[in-house]
């Protein structure tokens, strides 16, 4: 098979915003609302998703399926970036946290909505070639380093929104602790094999409010000892 030209993607990416419009309309109970911030679906429009795929699995980039990108993770499928990115609302003066770059799939995609993005990604391999992808499309408003993302980015805090890609029994204290009073984290709560996608949102007077909308399936939060 030869290679995808933008020309292509362009009209596959058009194609996997309907479907995610399509799917956001189904699921309206759960998500409290029968479309997606079009923002988000711009988003989503404007990212090339197979640059952040291995290529052998670039003709499958707009399949609505999430991809192994090595070291036992996957880039999530795109409803559920989409929904993720839609929940979490950032603003365009917002200042976000991003635990998980992966290869910087959903770092491009939170980018062009918010004001500066920082990610932390535990595998040194991955972080790395997320910048050099990043870079390679001219995304200038992140900034990625490799460490424990349960941990934060004490440097960067407070955080306006934190969006955790990856499933943790509970929240961690030191992200809700940087989480901007007023702000919202987003991540998969619960067990290992299904978690719910869950909305944290803080008060200005610090006090944490929480709410689960689908069931998703993520992999464990890592940490270091």
């Amino acid at each position: 098979m030869r290679q995808m030209s933008e020309a292509h993607s362009a009209v596959l990416r058009r194609h996997m915003v309907d479907f995610i419009a399509i799917q956001a309309e189904l699921a309206d109970k759960e998500l409290g609302k029968a479309a997606l911030d079009p923002r988000v679906l711009a988003a989503m429009a404007d990212v090339p998703r197979h640059h952040f795929v291995p290529s052998p699995l670039a003709p499958l980039a707009y399949h609505d399926m999430p991809l192994p990108i090595g070291f036992d993770k996957t880039i999530s499928q795109p409803f559920v970036v989409a929904v993720m990115t839609d929940l979490l609302a950032p603003l365009p003066g917002d200042t976000v946290l991003e635990v998980g770059t992966g290869l910087g799939y959903q770092t491009a995609v939170l980018a062009p909505l918010a004001r500066q993005v920082w990610s932390v990604e535990i595998v040194e391999e991955l972080a790395l070639e997320a910048e050099e992808r990043l870079g390679q499309l001219g995304v200038a408003n992140v900034g990625i380093r490799v460490g424990d993302g349960s941990r934060g980015w004490v440097e960067h805090a407070p955080f306006d929104r934190i969006l955790v890609a990856s499933a943790a029994e509970r929240a961690p204290q030191a992200l809700v602790e940087q989480l901007r009073p007023g702000g919202r984290m987003v991540l998969p709560l619960g067990g290992t094999e299904m978690q719910a996608l869950t909305v944290l949102d803080k008060d200005m007077d610090g006090q944490v409010n929480q709410r689960q909308l689908l069931p998703v399936r993520f992999s464990r939060l890592e940490t270091m000892a």
